[in-house]
């Protein structure tokens, strides 16, 4: 994608402490032509267009979000690519990965390809889209171009557009056939069936969302994750196990092993990273996702498979509802909440709890994505990489309320929350698209491209 006038600005940040490939080190970052041409202590030499003050704040790569649910086409009440993209960049995330469960679902290389065709319009940020496995389309999974698509997604849990691959014969050929990265939403279906019916049984209709976490619990989660691990290491698949939720399946995962190395892989997501079981009382439904948020000791066994590196990434399953949806009782009430706007904020609220440091934090919301995925030139701040970087102040605080919620939902679990650290600048592709609160919209995001082997290569 050749970059317009706005794109093809010379940029100079100057003074930034810049968090990137595990050092912190002061200094400026020069952009032309939409890439980082050089990184240095003094680059004022150089011919600029725009200059960005970075002095005593933090320089990120931008964040690569592997998991989230823009809701179009066909949800748009709820989401679409537009505002949620705009969310996503204000939070500092710079390229994202959505997923298949729109309407219609993206299971044909057509409607992917729709999809690609409304981001190219519409998004702000870098974008990528799964292609979503049924029951019964392998032949479609297997024409997927991996050097244009970042990989395969399969429901093994009803969720939002239930695309549940329950058929076990299904799910072993796509393991055994497809050489493209399989995204897995691992929650045993027979098992939380199993829950419903005894709580049901128990409180009728009128189940306390405070449940959620029993109907979907540990045991489902841990089946289905073992399940797919086991099928990986069978056919050498390339497997991606999205929102660990239990502590039970951090142990699932090989810390030991170079991620460039990893056939099987695993995501935290940052609800599960903040929330606990203790937290339904307050919130209820807005905190009802699947996997469910479960106990304190979950929240903190998966923390530590992060620093630990049981667990590769962070992203958020931003998958936003409506307030009326989201307010309904708990068996009405869809599993899901917007998230892209606060994952690095919230992320740097642990870093003031001395829990994550921010070199780790880069490491796991943008390098490990980069190399987990094979994404082209992009997830570090390095010359000649495409210029994706979030600019942060770590001392402003600021409230999360309502009328400065930016997907279209318009509400967020963190509300009322102070977070001590702001988003100040967020560049895509080289292109300032936000600015201390403004956004500059005439440039859009890029389609993510992949550095993999093809075809017969592929082993």
């Amino acid at each position: 994608m050749k970059p317009n006038s706005n794109t093809m600005k010379k940029i100079l940040i100057r003074g930034a402490n810049i968090v990137n490939e595990g050092k912190i080190t002061p200094g400026d970052v020069y952009i032309k032509e939409g890439i980082i041409f050089a990184v240095g202590g003094n680059l004022s030499a150089y011919e600029v267009d725009l200059e960005i003050d970075g002095a005593g704040k933090y320089l990120f790569p931008g964040l690569i979000d592997d998991q989230v649910h823009f809701r179009e086409p066909g949800l748009t009440h709820k989401a679409d690519i537009y505002t949620e993209s705009k969310a996503a960049v204000a939070g500092g995330i710079t390229s994202y990965m959505e997923m298949p469960n729109t309407q219609p679902q993206a299971t044909t290389l057509a409607l992917l390809e729709d999809k690609y065709a409304l981001a190219a319009e519409k998004s702000l940020a870098n974008y990528s889209f799964y292609m979503g496995a049924t029951n019964d389309n392998l032949h479609e999974l297997l024409q997927v171009d991996p050097l244009n698509v970042c990989g395969i997604k399969v429901f093994q849990g009803s969720s939002t557009g239930n695309m549940l691959v329950d058929n076990p014969d299904s799910l072993e050929s796509i393991f055994r056939e497809c050489k493209l990265l399989i995204a897995t939403h691992s929650e045993d279906d027979h098992i939380i069936k199993a829950n419903l019916d005894k709580y049901k049984a128990e409180f009728g209709e009128a189940i306390p969302a405070a449940y959620h976490p029993k109907i979907r619990n540990a045991e489902a989660c841990y089946a289905a994750s073992k399940k797919v691990v086991d099928l990986a290491r069978m056919y050498g698949s390339k497997l991606h196990v999205l929102h660990i939720s239990t502590a039970r399946e951090v142990a699932l995962f090989d810390a030991n092993l170079p991620l460039e190395t990893k056939r099987i892989t695993a995501e935290a997501c940052i609800h599960h990273l903040w929330f606990s079981e203790a937290d339904y009382e307050e919130k209820g439904n807005f905190i009802k996702w699947n996997p469910a948020v479960k106990t304190a000791a979950d929240r903190e066994e998966i923390l530590k498979g992060v620093l630990e590196g049981n667990i590769d990434v962070i992203a958020t399953d931003h998958a936003p509802h409506t307030l009326e949806e989201k307010s309904a009782p708990y068996l009405q009430a869809p599993s899901g909440g917007p998230l892209v706007q606060h994952s690095l904020v919230a992320l740097l609220e642990l870093y003031h709890q001395q829990k994550i440091s921010l070199e780790t934090i880069a490491q796991k919301t943008s390098h490990n994505v980069a190399i987990l995925f094979e994404i082209e030139k992009r997830g570090y701040i390095r010359p000649g990489y495409h210029a994706d970087l979030v600019l942060v102040d770590l001392d402003d605080p600021w409230e999360v309320t309502r009328e400065n919620v930016l997907s279209k939902c318009g509400w967020s679990p963190f509300e009322g929350q102070t977070f001590r650290s702001k988003v100040t600048h967020t560049v895509v592709s080289g292109h300032l698209v936000y600015e201390n609160g403004n956004f500059h919209e005439s440039t859009k995001g890029q389609r993510l491209k992949f550095e993999r082997k093809t075809g017969a290569d592929i082993v």
